[in-house]
Order: structure tokens, then C-alpha cells, then sequence
């Protein structure tokens, strides 16, 4: 218990800083790894503790997906995020807010800058997500275009404000990366399940950096046990469809007949693949599957055929 509560110390209000201006930091917590043991252990009985120690009962909740006992622990955080990333972060409806208004006050003073090195192109595959960094000469170009908006929208807003307008409608020019700050209150469980999306390699990159921060630098040390199964069961971990599970097994199947190894072919996959993907110039189900195949060493690193 001590030591719980001197990680708690250590890190309380200790401001992790992320992009140029924006940080996330720890207010308090309710809970550690213990409480979630006990919540189950509660549910589960008193003999529990006899065939289960408690980091073995925590992996096994996780990797059976029993959610209640991890949501009787609670972390607070404050944040400073801009507002085009908080729009994403708000969107997972299971958490206590309470964000900096700029109805009562002036909207902060800052926002997101991006370096002439970090332009992303859209991606190609991926219609939400971005691809390869743009040519330097170009986000040069695009970074001195954004400090000039950014000042000219910060003059305006603070023009009307020495006019007289009211502060809620002087504000809505301000651009989308202005930072905003927000208390944000949630349960492990659900917490859990937001850093599994938002760290995930498909996620935004500028809300991957702020999840990441919050899970690497406040809730593994907080919360080691518990961590460490979402590492291995969620971050870590990967789970198979029916479908999946059966072109697996035709796959292998084909090998044994021909007597050949892993990993196999491009034309091996496609020639065990799910009927209903033949027909599909473009199936995003073929190609998560094709992805998991690699990643178990099951079949050749290959890019997908482009559509026609």
C-alpha cells in the first residue's frame, strides 16, 4: 500500500507534455490492482483465493473480457488537447467531463503547431487515416501558411473581445487547433477499452501520442498488474473470426498435402480464401486476415493487389 501511494504522489499534477503545447496529468485515483481483485472476489467467493493468485484471477478477467471488477477503479486526469483531437477523445461516451469553457473565459492562448517535417499525405488504403510525411519544401510552405491563420484568427477573436462581443460568439472563428483543457474522470474498464482504440496503429497519430502517454506513463505504473494483461490480451493479443479460423485451417491443410512449410504464398491465400471474398476487388475482411496470417508467420509479407 505504501508504495501504491507513493507512486500516486509522485505522479499527481506531474505534466507529461505532448505536440508543442498540450500535456496530460494525473489529479488522483481511486484504486489499484487490488481493487480489482476484490471486487471479484466478491462476486467470485471466498474460495477463489485458493486456485488463483491475484495476478493469474486479473489475467484471466481480462482474457475472458469480465469487466465489472476493473470499474471499481477510477482515474482523474487533466488534459490539454487541441480541440480537433478532443473532438475524437470526446466521443467515447463513458467518462466524467468537465472542459474549460470559453463562454466564462478567454479560449487559451494556444494551438497546435505542426512542424514542416510532420505534413502527412492521405493515406491510400485508408480513406479516414494519412500515409507517407510530405516533401519538406512542401510543409514549409503549409507550416508558415499556418502561422499566419492561426495569428490572424487569434487577432480577430481578441479584436472582438476589445469590441465588446460576447466572448461566446467572439470565439467561433477560432480554428479547430486551438487547445482546449478538460478534467476527464473514468473507470479502468472503460478506459481500458479507449486506450485499446487510441493506441492503436490505425488511430490519429496526434490522439495515439496522447494515449500512449496516458497508458506508458500513468496507468502501468498505477495499475502493473493489470497493464501487463492488457499488453499481452489487448495491445499484444489478436483474435480470429470463424472465417478466419477456417481458411487457417485450409491453408495447412494445403501444405500437408504438397508437403510444403510456412510461410506460403500470395496465391495460396487467395486460393483458400473465404468464398465470399472471390468476388471482391476490394475486401477489407481479406486483407485484416491476410495481415494476421503474416504476423503468425503463416504466410509471405506481400502487398495486396491494387483494385482495378
Amino acid at each position: 500500500m505504501s508504495e501504491t501511494l507513493s507512486t500516486i504522489e509522485q505522479l499527481r499534477w506531474k505534466k507529461f507534455p505532448l505536440l508543442n503545447d498540450g500535456f496530460v496529468c494525473l489529479v488522483d485515483v481511486m484504486g489499484d490492482d487490488s481493487a480489482v481483485v476484490q471486487a471479484a472476489r466478491v462476486s467470485y467467493g471466498a474460495g477463489t483465493k485458493r486456485v488463483s493468485d491475484d495476478r493469474s484471477l486479473i489475467r484471466y478477467l481480462l482474457r475472458h473480457r469480465h469487466t465489472t471488477p476493473f470499474e471499481m477503479a477510477e482515474v482523474k486526469l487533466l488534459v490539454r488537447v487541441p480541440m480537433d483531437c478532443w473532438r475524437q477523445w470526446i466521443r467515447h461516451r463513458m467518462a466524467n467531463v468537465n472542459e474549460y469553457s470559453t463562454r466564462y473565459s478567454e479560449a487559451i492562448d494556444s494551438a497546435q503547431t505542426t512542424d514542416p517535417s510532420s505534413w502527412r499525405a492521405q493515406a491510400t488504403q485508408n480513406r479516414q487515416g494519412s500515409g507517407q510525411s510530405l516533401p519538406i519544401e512542401v510543409g514549409q510552405q503549409l507550416t508558415e501558411a499556418e502561422r499566419q491563420l492561426q495569428d490572424l484568427s487569434r487577432q480577430t477573436y481578441e479584436d472582438r473581445l476589445s469590441a465588446g462581443v460576447a466572448r461566446e460568439q467572439a470565439r467561433k472563428d477560432l480554428p479547430l487547433s486551438t487547445y482546449t483543457e478538460a478534467y476527464w474522470k473514468v473507470d479502468l474498464h472503460n478506459l481500458l477499452h479507449f486506450l485499446a482504440l487510441r493506441m492503436d496503429s490505425h488511430a490519429q497519430q496526434e490522439i495515439r501520442l496522447y494515449a500512449t502517454t496516458i497508458g506508458r506513463e500513468i496507468i502501468r505504473p498505477l495499475f502493473p498488474v493489470v497493464w501487463e494483461a492488457f499488453e499481452d490480451y489487448r495491445i499484444g493479443g489478436s483474435s480470429l473470426s470463424r472465417l478466419e479460423r477456417e481458411v487457417i485451417q485450409r491453408l495447412t491443410a494445403r501444405g500437408a498435402a504438397t508437403n510444403s512449410a510456412p510461410p506460403y504464398t500470395e496465391a495460396d491465400f487467395m486460393n483458400v480464401q473465404d468464398p465470399t471474398w472471390v468476388d471482391l476487388a476490394r475486401c477489407r475482411e481479406r486483407d485484416e486476415c491476410r495481415s494476421k496470417l503474416v504476423d503468425l508467420g503463416l504466410l509471405v509479407r506481400s502487398e495486396p493487389a491494387a483494385a482495378s
